[in-house]
């Protein structure tokens, strides 16, 4: 089912209907949200630009058609036929591919569909798969993968460290940054907002959005990237609000692997890689 909409879903409402009860189940909604004929607001562009460190330009940050899809995300993921509730969902991993730059000047269509519902040991998983594309052809997808706790199998072995806690720059990151980013991208989920709405969901302070995380990471690769990649993350630990983290890269056999940590202790909050779109990703690196 393919449901088209001539303006973005208002997040408000979304935000209401996501307090209503789930109808639970075992399937995702066989259903499709598109947006045709979409145009970029420069200024919305450079506020994007200022929260997560990009410098702006007329190619945008690969991260940046998130901003577009996410209404539509919100509008899927609330519907009544949608198995879980929205509140509780857990943003585990994050996969862009950018298969061209996409510029201030283009003209695009937004798709949002759900897919791969499998257990998880932790309870069960499943993918929001987002396309962006222009006239011709498809320029940009997304595959955000979201858990939803509760009745898992069993455990798998723990993973491997990605890299040792060595820096390649210290970020000090302001407790604002939550209301900062959800004034450019709606998303206002109350653990980014404020310490008392974060401790009602059981967080010690508001954290940070696992998406400025990953864009504010992209940006520090500003300038070494080609016109196409995929970028790949994995989120760990939040980030709570306000915070120092260490930012640490260094170079694959076919791109780039980061992590981002804990600056005070090693824990990370965020480890992923950028390499050539289909590419299998870079392996773990021990300590």
């Amino acid at each position: 089912m393919v449901e088209e909409l001539k303006a973005a879903p208002r997040l408000a409402p979304l935000y209401a209907k996501a307090l209503l009860p789930s109808r639970g189940g075992d399937t995702l909604p066989d259903a499709e949200y598109v947006r045709r004929d979409v145009e970029f607001d420069p200024r919305h562009v450079a506020a994007y630009d200022q929260v997560c460190g990009f410098r702006f330009g007329d190619e945008l940050p690969a991260t940046y058609p998130h901003m577009l899809a996410f209404p539509l995300q919100m509008a899927l993921m609330t519907r009544p036929d949608f198995p879980f509730p929205l509140l509780g969902m857990v943003h585990v991993a994050n996969r862009i591919t950018q298969h061209r730059p996409v510029r201030l000047g283009d003209t695009v269509s937004v798709r949002v569909w759900a897919e791969n519902l499998r257990p998880h040991e932790k309870g069960r998983q499943f993918d929001v798969l987002s396309e962006v594309s222009t006239s011709d052809s498809v320029v940009w997808t997304e595959v955000s993968t979201y858990l939803r706790r509760g009745g898992g199998g069993e455990k798998s072995a723990p993973g491997k460290q990605l890299a040792a806690p060595s820096p390649n720059a210290i970020w000090r990151v302001p407790s604002d940054i939550g209301r900062r980013y959800a004034e450019v991208s709606g998303d206002r989920n109350p653990i980014h907002l404020h310490p008392l709405t974060a401790k009602l969901f059981g967080f010690p302070s508001a954290i940070a959005h696992g998406m400025w995380t990953k864009a504010r990471v992209l940006a520090a690769f500003e300038g070494r990237l080609p016109d196409a990649y995929t970028v790949d993350v994995r989120f760990k630990l939040p980030v709570l609000l306000p915070a120092k983290v260490a930012f640490t890269s260094w170079q694959t056999e076919t791109g780039w692997a980061f992590e981002l940590w804990n600056a005070r202790k090693p824990k990370p909050h965020l480890e992923g890689t950028i390499s050539p779109p289909g590419a299998t990703p870079a392996p773990r690196r021990d300590r």
